[in-house]
């Protein structure tokens, strides 16, 4: 599909987090590196540190799902420490300035919200991580409801996406994300889907099923303004 698909006119618009909104590899590449410094220093982990394209590609899953792809050969004990360490290093970075969105990412939700849309993130991250991605980049203002698996406790993006949709009445709206948990999480909830193809992380075949791609953020201003 292309970006001028015209697509019906949602109620909301609902985003993943990180490739979608926040670009995340200019805060976890060097998160990933104090991670496994860590790991090493207090034993946990004794191996080379795993590439960080390897952390990257796995962007969109859930954090235990993470760890088991990044260091299958670790043991349980370090990749719960492990994520204890990503949260916290997640955030010391963002506080000091590290990591930032994609381009037009602000500008484009602002106008978006002045259009009379409901806006939502539903993130496979942890609770925390979403809600200071979003309030130190200067969008929390801007959303309805942050949704994160880490809040909710669900096991896929289409149970966040159910739930998100039912405490708020969203009738209709459109997923917009990166990754195939977004295209599976907007079709299993009657949603239209558009991906977005500007993010490195993923493959493109995970927009497999995708009703629109986009690569520039801006794009979603042009399609909600069709009739």
């Amino acid at each position: 599909m292309l970006s001028s698909e015209t697509l019906p006119r949602p109620e909301a618009l609902i985003f993943d987090m990180d490739g979608t909104l926040f670009e995340t590899d200019t805060l976890l590449k060097g998160v990933h590196d104090r991670i496994f410094a860590t790991l090493r220093a207090e034993g946990l982990y004794m191996q080379p540190t795993p590439p960080v394209e390897k952390l990257l590609a796995c962007l969109g899953m859930l954090l235990a799902d993470i760890w088991r792809i990044v260091m299958p050969d670790g043991s349980e004990a370090a990749q719960r420490r492990a994520d204890e360490l990503m949260l916290r290093y997640e955030i010391e970075g963002l506080e000091n300035g590290e990591g930032r969105l994609y381009p037009h990412v602000a500008e484009t939700l602002r106008e978006l919200k002045a259009q009379g849309f409901k806006l939502f993130v539903a993130s496979n991250g942890l609770e925390l991580y979403v809600k200071e991605v979003a309030r130190f980049r200067g969008i929390a203002p801007l959303f309805d409801g942050l949704y994160s698996a880490g809040e909710y406790g669900t096991a896929s993006k289409v149970h966040l996406v159910e739930r998100l949709l039912r405490d708020h009445g969203v009738q209709s709206a459109w997923m917009v994300g990166d990754r195939s948990s977004d295209v599976e999480a907007g079709k299993k909830n009657g949603l239209q889907v558009v991906g977005c193809a500007y993010a490195a992380y993923g493959r493109q075949e995970e927009l497999s099923g995708s009703d629109a791609l986009i690569t520039d953020f801006r794009q979603l201003l042009e399609m909600t303004r069709q009739p």
